[in-house]
């Protein structure tokens, strides 16, 4: 187990875990350019809500008009490729695995909550969309937002990596960050329960939901059990590997259930 989580074999990790995720990325990539016409052809109208004076009640009314389509399919790709981006800066140029070394040793990751902070907000916004979420406004909100929770998770680290021995831990940014993260998840709820008629909802939905809950949890679940140093995660290094093996797996499950959501009618 030592040897497993030396600096050398979680540098090779990272590269291998990389390549898994631009590997997927390409695929999707590929099936939402052409191969599947359904996942090519789903892109959901943005919109832009404003106020406008209607002479004939002689008064504001709320008015829309279409912003864009979004690309879903390349969007889910782009999901992949940041992360293998982030994973392919840590590992394969000297000078920032040096850096990427030298915070594990401190305790902390920033290219991590820095990869976390786009890569996930992206796909928040994508899940929103399949819920109906189309305004504009709403959309940059939930990423914005959503991207705070990660950097609250930076925080965090760079607070608590400056404690002096036998100093309690500061878990303020963690219970800030909780409370950012509930944010989208709240919009969501509310544009999921203005369904009248909620067992029509397709079970890829349901999928997603769950799935991104779990994943939302056991993040900083690995993250609370690094700072209680719970076992094997007295070691820093072992809960980085985690981090690692969770950002795989979640995203991966999740990249292809929102795929697949895309591709029904």
């Amino acid at each position: 187990m030592k040897d497993k989580l030396s600096f050398g074999n979680l540098r090779r990790f990272n590269m291998i875990m990389g390549g898994l995720h631009l590997i997927q990325g390409i695929i999707m990539l590929i099936l939402a350019s052409s191969v599947i016409q359904n996942i090519s052809e789903f892109k959901p109208t943005i919109l832009q809500y404003y106020l406008t004076y209607d002479p004939a009640s002689q008064s504001l009314v709320v008015a829309s008009k279409e912003l864009f389509e979004l690309p879903f399919g390349v969007f889910v790709a782009i999901f992949l490729f940041l992360s293998a981006i982030a994973h392919a800066l840590i590992s394969i140029p000297d000078n920032l695995n040096k850096v990427y070394n030298e915070d594990l040793q401190k305790g902390m990751n920033r290219f991590r909550w820095f990869e976390y902070a786009l890569s996930s907000s992206v796909m928040i916004v994508l899940i929103s969309t399949l819920f109906g979420v189309f305004d504009i406004a709403t959309l940059v909100l939930i990423f914005v937002v959503n991207a705070t929770m990660n950097l609250f998770g930076l925080m965090m680290e760079k607070i608590n990596a400056k404690r002096e021995e036998g100093e309690n831990v500061h878990w303020g940014p963690f219970v800030y960050g909780s409370i950012a993260g509930l944010a989208p998840w709240a919009v969501i709820i509310i544009y999921m329960t203005g369904n009248p008629n909620l067992d029509m909802v397709p079970w890829f939905v349901w999928a997603i939901v769950i799935t991104y809950f779990i994943a939302f949890n056991t993040f900083p679940i690995n993250m609370i059990l690094q700072y209680l140093k719970v076992g094997k995660w007295k070691n820093y290094l072992y809960g980085e590997r985690v981090y690692i093996i969770l950002s795989l797996v979640a995203k991966s499950i999740l990249a292809w259930l929102v795929l697949f959501g895309a591709m029904q009618p």
